[in-house]
């Protein structure tokens, strides 16, 4: 737990303190949001912030490359022994660096979708080629797909998810608030699971990924916290929805039957996890990316056209102030991801009732009318 609790120290700290570089950078080069109807800012912001976030990335993974248990650096164990073993990792870190490079252009010169699109589907495929894949569902007990099959899902899960993140990025702090409370409840998953194993496995690649994406998230946070000093840009929205999947796909490599008493609960339970957790986690981004599909698609405007009604405007138009608004949203991924993880790790009423009271509190606070309905400032 410490090698992992000072990936997450070096991470936020190597972001924080580069993001007022990447904001000088990103003036000198142009890369400016420009306030558009849809906006929520009133004066142009600086982007790119994805190259901070890269950074602090790059060098939580390089600390843990020399670390002694999660680099395999440690007297008497084999090299093997490491979440380095194999290419997994070399493939997260070239498919990270390359969705960031494609995302930073596209805050500079603004790309069509269609080739960002391509950039994440290579970053996807350069992933699943160095063996980071969906290896099984469980269906029908823990069924393997062709490796065809599993390469075209990885390569979906990684595309959803990146664009559900992109999706959410829409008001100072949300997404990456979002994917940091996403991370730290994969984190916890993904290092009770792995020290249930018998012995324990402390080289979860899983686990190196979610915990960098915490420190990453929470070094950025403070310069994109309203009122933003730097947006992360798609630089930044594309390499956190990267990343994450990354996180997911690579727990898809458990089995069930090599883990212990995890929490009491049957293999069943932990076969199905790996999927549905990030499921709930990503609820919110996903909703607004389905709802928005919908939206536009019946207004008879191209799904991926831009409006002014995401989940996130809406809260805006009923009278929350944009913090207000945020830490709402915060609070429902909290609820969600949290929600869904205590429940099926644990048994009894206690999770259910905790995770119904806790749905009743947030409710009250996103639907009750306010005193005054007027549009807040920004």
């Amino acid at each position: 737990m410490r090698e992992y609790l000072f990936v997450m120290v070096v991470a936020a700290a190597i972001t924080f303190l580069t993001t007022p570089l990447v904001r000088w950078l990103a003036v000198r080069t142009g890369a400016m949001t420009a306030v558009r109807d849809r906006d929520v800012h009133v004066v142009p912001i600086p982007r790119l912030g994805g190259v901070a976030i890269l950074l602090g990335f790059l060098g939580a993974v390089l600390l843990a490359w020399r670390l002694p248990f999660l680099g395999g650096h440690v007297q008497g164990r084999a090299a093997a022994e490491s979440v380095f073993s194999d290419g997994r990792m070399t493939g997260v870190v070239v498919g990270a660096v390359l969705v960031c490079l494609v995302g930073a252009v596209d805050d500079v010169r603004e790309l069509d979708w269609l080739t960002k699109l391509a950039g994440q589907v290579l970053a996807a495929g350069i992933m699943a080629y160095q063996g980071l894949q969906l290896l099984s569902v469980p269906v029908f007990g823990q069924t393997v797909l062709p490796l065809a099959v599993m390469i075209a899902l990885t390569i979906l899960v990684v595309v959803v998810t990146t664009n559900a993140v992109n999706f959410v990025d829409g008001l100072d702090g949300l997404a990456a608030g979002i994917v940091g409370i996403a991370a730290l409840t994969f984190f916890v998953y993904s290092y009770v699971v792995s020290m249930s194993y018998n012995p324990p496995n402390v080289f979860s690649s899983a686990t190196l990924i979610s915990a960098a994406l915490v420190g990453c998230c929470a070094g950025f946070l403070p310069h994109n916290f309203h009122p933003a000093r730097l947006f992360m840009g798609d630089s930044g929205a594309l390499l956190l929805g990267l990343l994450l999947a990354a996180a997911t796909i690579s727990m898809t490599s458990l089995d069930p039957t090599q883990v212990g008493m995890a929490a009491g609960r049957s293999t069943e339970v932990l076969a199905w996890l790996p999927l549905v957790l990030p499921l709930a986690i990503l609820s919110l981004p996903l909703l607004d990316v389905v709802l928005a599909v919908v939206r536009r698609t019946r207004a008879g405007i191209r799904p991926w056209h831009p409006d002014a009604h995401h989940l996130h405007h809406r809260m805006l138009r009923a009278g929350h102030s944009h913090p207000h608004a945020v830490l709402l949203l915060y609070l429902w991924a909290a609820i969600v991801s949290v929600g869904v993880l205590a429940v099926a790790m644990f048994d009894g009423w206690a999770p259910v009732i905790a995770v119904a009271a806790a749905v009743l509190v947030a409710s009250f606070l996103t639907f009750s009318r306010r005193s005054s309905l007027r549009r807040p400032t920004l």
